[in-house]
């Protein structure tokens, strides 16, 4: 609980009292509890409590503290709309060499992501644009309506060399504003048309919409897929990753995946602890049943401003826990919130890290999980120009 000073109005203006001051007030719909300043922001802003949000002595009312919350105890927040930019991006690839991620190439489709969730690595990317990884990061969503053509440049140069492509990796490309703008559906297309295998992962059920180009490239050994599923409980999801499919459809999207013939793997990720990590063991069991046959998990990662939001989250949700869970991330961190370096981002490191890996090693091999070879797609059949199809039809350039 967070405490400010304020002083009594006693006739030798002496004597102090802390009045005791709620976290911010979550927002319905919406992962973040404050709008944080982005590191990259010039003006810097220092929340200060003048003691108007708080009810005198002997009303009983508490106030609340931070961006987002409303004025007095028991006012309803107001709900926050999501706003939809579009962006003419100037490249759609992006490269890496980090050695603890398993490809060198990835494409996002959107910039920001409205699913929410509180844990997510790629909020403080919109420190970049000026906004907050907070609640700007969740509903300013920037959508890169040229990504399809320029893909489509890109992959048609005679000096590119093909590999596998990460769709969605940074933010979800079947977000529910590509409902309607269907950029990801037009990266897949050319995808297919060009016979360009890629791996998507996700924590959307809208992914079935594109079976029919999805199916076909997996049969190809075109194409894979991953859905994250952090717990099975559709309440803390709810505050989690709270525009996301609930757990119970994310089961469902793997089933349907699997029955038509696609590779699907879950990722477990984040592995939270004290909070979606008891649950480990039964994610990967539900997911077995649907038919996925691959799995992974990640620890909990805290890069930038994702520390003092997930925090702030805690507070929120998780009061009585916040601190015990902090000090557990902080056992596998080195002491710290986070710790960048490749061979331990992922895993951490520690007695309760190596605990956590032999749990998940276990439940993996009682289940049959992970015992194909996996990650391997077909890179013979890419073709720099459009393919002929059944009915094949002329470009008008």
């Amino acid at each position: 609980m967070l405490l400010c000073a304020v002083k009594e109005l006693d006739p030798d203006h002496t004597s102090e009292t802390w009045y005791p001051v709620a976290p911010p007030t979550p927002r319905k719909g919406r992962g973040a509890v404050t709008n944080l300043q982005g590191r990259y922001e010039v003006d810097q802003r220092e929340a200060f409590d003048d003691g108007w949000q708080h009810a005198q002595p002997g009303e009983g009312a508490v106030g609340r503290a931070g961006d987002g919350g409303g004025d007095l105890a028991g006012e309803e927040t107001p709900a926050l709309r999501t706003q939809v930019f579009e962006e003419r991006a100037k490249s759609i690839l992006t490269r890496n060499q980090s050695p603890d991620i398993p490809f060198n190439v990835s494409l996002n489709p959107y910039r920001g992501c409205e699913h929410g969730c509180i844990y997510c690595f790629a909020r403080p990317t919109h420190s970049y644009l000026g906004l907050s990884p907070g609640l700007d990061f969740e509903s300013r969503i920037y959508a890169k309506i040229n990504a399809p053509e320029l893909l489509a440049r890109e992959i048609t140069k005679p000096a590119y060399e093909p590999e596998p492509i990460a769709l969605g990796v940074s933010t979800d490309a079947w977000q529910p504003v590509e409902r309607d703008l269907r950029i990801t559906r037009r990266v897949i297309e050319v995808l297919s048309e060009r016979q360009h295998p890629f791996a998507a992962i996700t924590k959307s059920s809208l992914i079935e919409r594109d079976l029919d180009l999805l199916a076909p490239m997996a049969q190809r050994q075109q194409f894979m897929a991953a859905i994250t599923i952090t717990t099975l409980d559709a309440d803390l999801a709810r505050t989690l990753e709270p525009r996301a499919a609930t757990p119970a459809r994310r089961l469902r999207t793997i089933r349907t995946l699997a029955q038509a013939g696609i590779t699907v793997g879950v990722s477990i990720a984040p592995v939270i602890p004290f909070v979606t990590e008891p649950d480990m063991e039964r994610v990967l069991e539900a997911c077995a049943e649907a038919g996925a046959t691959n799995a992974s998990y990640i620890v909990l990662r805290l890069p930038w401003e994702v520390a003092p939001l997930f925090q702030g989250w805690l507070e929120a949700h998780f009061p009585q826990r916040a601190a015990r869970v902090m000090s557990r991330v902080r056992d596998m961190r080195g002491g710290k919130d986070y710790d960048s370096a490749f061979s331990q981002r992922m895993k951490g490191t520690g007695l309760w890290a190596d605990l956590l890996k032999q749990r998940f090693h276990n439940a993996v091999k009682r289940l049959g999980l992970n015992e194909r070879r996996h990650g391997i797609l077909d890179m013979s059949a890419f073709a720099r120009a459009k393919t002929v199809r059944e009915k094949p039809q002329l470009d008008l350039f």
